[in-house]
C-alpha cells in the first residue's frame, strides 16, 4: 500500500523533496475568488456573509441571526452528553495546565550608564477562534486556540463556525463556553475570515484570527494578514513515523491511518531501517482499513501521500526527518535520544510505543495547532506568546546620552540621515538644561 523510497544516495534527497512537493503543489490558488469575497464583506458586511454562507453550505432557512443567542446555547450545553463534558473538562485542565508554564514574565535591567531598558508584554484584546463544521467538528480545536488566549489574558474571545442552519456539534458550543467566549457565530468559510478582520453590524472585529481551515479559509487569513494578525496558514495534517525492528507493526500502521483519515490530502511517511517491517505495516494497513468508517479517505490519502523510506543510516533518517519537517514526528526505536539530538525540524515529538499522535490531539497538553507542509523549518506550534505583544521600553540617562552620541551621530550620518544625528546632537548642547 505505501510507495517505498530506498533512501541511499543523493538523488534521494530529491526524489522525496518532488514527492513533498506534489502534495502542496495540488494546494489550488484561490486568491482570485477570495479576494472578491473579502471586498464584498468589506463593502456589504453582514449582508455579504449571510448571502456566501448560503451560497457555499447551501442552505434556504430564511434567517438574519449570524450568532447563536443564550437561548439555543443553554439548550446545546443540556444535548451535551456527560461523559463527553467530563473529557472536554479533564482535556481543558491539562492544556491550561501545560500552557500556564509559557507565561513570560516582563524584565528591566540598568547598564553601566545607568539607562534603563525593559521589556513589557500586553496581551492582544480581540480574538476570533475559526472552528471547522460540516462533516466534521472539532471541540479540541476550540480548547487548543482559545487556552493559550486565556493564559495570556486574552479578555475577549470570539469564535465562528458552519452553523447557520442551527445544526453544531453540542460539544463545541460546551468547550466555548467553558473556554468564555464571548459570542459564537453560525458562519464559516472566508466570508467569515474577512467579517473578523474588518467587523460588520454583528460581528466583532478582532485583533488576531486563528484555528483551521480548508483551502479558502487559509488564502482569506493570507489575503487578511497585514490588517488583523494570523497564527498560521495550515495545510493538510501530516505525520512521520520513524521505526525500527522493536516496533510494534499494528501500532506503527495505527497511526498513519490516524493521520490519513483525516483527509485526502493528509500526508502519513515511514522511516524505517528494516524492510520487513515495511511489509508488515502495509499487511497491517489493509487489515485496519477495511473496518474504518472513514476507510475512503485515508485509503486515497495512503495511496497518493503515503510513503515508506528506507535506509539503514541514523544520519540519513535525521537527514530525512529535518527535510520533511514534519508536523507531527513519532519515534518508535531503540535509539529515540539520538534522533532527538539531531531533530532541527518538527512540530511536536512523539517518543515511544505509548505516545500516539491522537494523544498529542486531545489531552496531553502541548498545543495540537503545528506548522504543517515543511514549515516547522521556520515556524512553531501555537502557544501563549502568539497572543502577547511585546513593548520594548528604553529610558536613557544624562551619562547615556552624553557616552553613546557619537556613535548614533556617526551611525546616522552614515546612512545620510542627518536628522537623526541632529536630534541627537541638540540634546548635548541642551542637556544641562533639561537635566
Amino acid at each position: 500500500m505505501l510507495k517505498t523510497l530506498n533512501y541511499n544516495n543523493q538523488n534521494s534527497l530529491k526524489i522525496l523533496e518532488l514527492f513533498l512537493n506534489k502534495r502542496k503543489s495540488i494546494q489550488k490558488n484561490q486568491t482570485s475568488a477570495v479576494s472578491k469575497i473579502i471586498k464584498n464583506v468589506k463593502k456589504n458586511g453582514d449582508r455579504a456573509v449571510l448571502n456566501y454562507e448560503k451560497k457555499f453550505s447551501k442552505i434556504k432557512k430564511k434567517t438574519k441571526k449570524l450568532s447563536f443567542s443564550n437561548k439555543e446555547i443553554n439548550i446545546f450545553l443540556r444535548r451535551t452528553d456527560k461523559e463527553l463534558k467530563k473529557a472536554i473538562d479533564l482535556a481543558y485542565n491539562r492544556i491550561k495546565k501545560f500552557h500556564s508554564k509559557q507565561k513570560f514574565l516582563s524584565y528591566k535591567f540598568k547598564d553601566k550608564y545607568k539607562n534603563e531598558l525593559s521589556y513589557k508584554y500586553s496581551p492582544i484584546e480581540k480574538v476570533g477562534v475559526y472552528v471547522p463544521g460540516g462533516t466534521a467538528s472539532y471541540p479540541s480545536t476550540v480548547l487548543m486556540n482559545c487556552i493559550p488566549a486565556i493564559v495570556a489574558g486574552v479578555k475577549n474571545i470570539y469564535l465562528t463556525t458552519p452553523a447557520l442552519d442551527s445544526k453544531i456539534n453540542p460539544a463545541i458550543v460546551y468547550a466555548a463556553k467553558k473556554c468564555g467566549v464571548k459570542k459564537i457565530y453560525k458562519t464559516g468559510g472566508a466570508h467569515s475570515i474577512a467579517a473578523f478582520a474588518y467587523g460588520t453590524k454583528n460581528f466583532e472585529k478582532v485583533d488576531k484570527i486563528v484555528g483551521p481551515g480548508n483551502t479558502f479559509v487559509a488564502c482569506a487569513k493570507k489575503e487578511v494578514f497585514g490588517d488583523v494578525g494570523i497564527d498560521m496558514v495550515a495545510g493538510p495534517s501530516e505525520v512521520s513515523v520513524v521505526a525500527d525492528k522493536s516496533a510494534d507493526p499494528d501500532l506503527v500502521a495505527a497511526d498513519l491511518i490516524a493521520q490519513a483519515e483525516h483527509d485526502v490530502n493528509a500526508q502519513s511517511i515511514l522511516i524505517t531501517d528494516n524492510k520487513n517491517l515495511i511489509k508488515l505495516v502495509n499487511l497491517s494497513l489493509k487489515k485496519q482499513l477495511i473496518k474504518l468508517p472513514k476507510k475512503k479517505i485515508a485509503s486515497r490519502s495512503l495511496k497518493y501521500f503515503g510513503l515508506a523510506i528506507f535506509t539503514k543510516s541514523k544520519k540519513k533518517i535525521i537527514e530525512i526527518i529535518n527535510t520533511i519537517a514534519p508536523e507531527h514526528l513519532e519515534l518508535c526505536t531503540n535509539y529515540n535520544n539520538e534522533i532527538i539530538k539531531g531533530v532541527k525540524n518538527a512540530g511536536s515529538i512523539f517518543i515511544g510505543k505509548f505516545s500516539p499522535e491522537a494523544i498529542g490531539d486531545y489531552i496531553a497538553g502541548p498545543n495540537h495547532v503545528l506548522p504543517t507542509s515543511g514549515s516547522a523549518r521556520f515556524s512553531s506550534g501555537l502557544s501563549v506568546n502568539d497572543f502577547l505583544k511585546k513593548h520594548s521600553l528604553i529610558k536613557i540617562t544624562k551619562t547615556g546620552i552624553e557616552r553613546l552620541s557619537a556613535s548614533v551621530i556617526n551611525l546616522a550620518k552614515h546612512e545620510n540621515l542627518e536628522g537623526h544625528a541632529n536630534s541627537v546632537k541638540i540634546r548635548l548642547k541642551k542637556r544641562k538644561l533639561i537635566g
